[in-house]
């Protein structure tokens, strides 16, 4: 058996492994994170990729980025994944993200809709709405990252697998064989899922949909916190 092969097999169980942690414990993980953007969003199902894409790609990201490490530094690479800096990127990820919401709460005109058939006029809110776009998906991504390197048992034995390979190469096929598995299931049920029951909420709530937005931001900013200082582990 070559190498090569020998890789492949790896990525392949990596794969199996990544889509058993993401049918299961990796939902609930995820969903104290994602569901109150999801809250927030009345884009439904058809928009749930605007959510998923980045957070999803943070993740993978993060996963191979750390399989990689794994392969070129050994097992020293999951004692530094340990490490404190992980809880405040997800922390301080979180509360960007929820921050983000906020700031797109108070630059929306959507306290009133105008009715059918009423002209109305364009509102100028040149510049100030377009660093929100970036800043909302730019969280997600490092909140996904934030994720993906926190520990677990299944990524514990992806570490130790990219570190007998004593490949930067190796490693990274298999972050990214792990990665993929993982987010595939989660996208799935919060796109299908999460997704709906969301914009659900927000249709026979409307009169307190900016209720539902507060309660989201500030459930964030408490998860966020007490995910930087180590009291919420996900």
């Amino acid at each position: 058996m070559t190498p090569l092969d020998s890789i492949t097999l790896s990525f392949s169980a990596a794969l199996l492994l990544g889509l058993s942690f993401g049918a299961g414990p990796c939902n609930i993980a995820c969903l104290p994170y994602l569901g109150p953007v999801f809250m927030t969003s009345s884009e439904g199902v058809r928009g749930s990729w605007r959510t998923l894409l980045p957070f999803s790609l943070g993740r993978l990201t993060g996963y191979a980025l750390l399989g990689s490490a794994a392969g070129a530094a050994g097992v020293l690479v999951q004692q530094w994944a340990t490490g404190p800096w992980v809880h405040w990127l997800l922390g301080g990820a979180t509360i960007l993200v929820a921050l983000s919401i906020h700031w797109r709460q108070r630059l929306s005109p959507a306290t009133c809709v105008p009715r059918k058939n009423q002209k109305t006029k364009e509102v100028g809110l040149p510049a100030r709405s377009t660093p929100n776009k970036a800043i909302l998906p730019g969280g997600l991504f490092l909140m996904g990252a934030g994720m993906a390197l926190n520990p677990c048992a299944p990524l514990t034995t992806v570490i130790l697998a990219a570190a007998t390979t004593a490949s930067a190469v190796a490693g990274f096929s298999l972050g990214v064989g792990f990665g993929l598995g993982a987010v595939i299931i989660p996208s799935l049920v919060f796109a299908l899922g999460v997704a709906h029951f969301g914009s659900q909420v927000r249709e026979h709530l409307s009169q307190w949909r900016r209720t539902l937005e507060n309660a989201s931001v500030g459930l964030l900013l408490l998860l966020g916190t007490g995910t930087a200082l180590g009291w919420i582990t996900p």
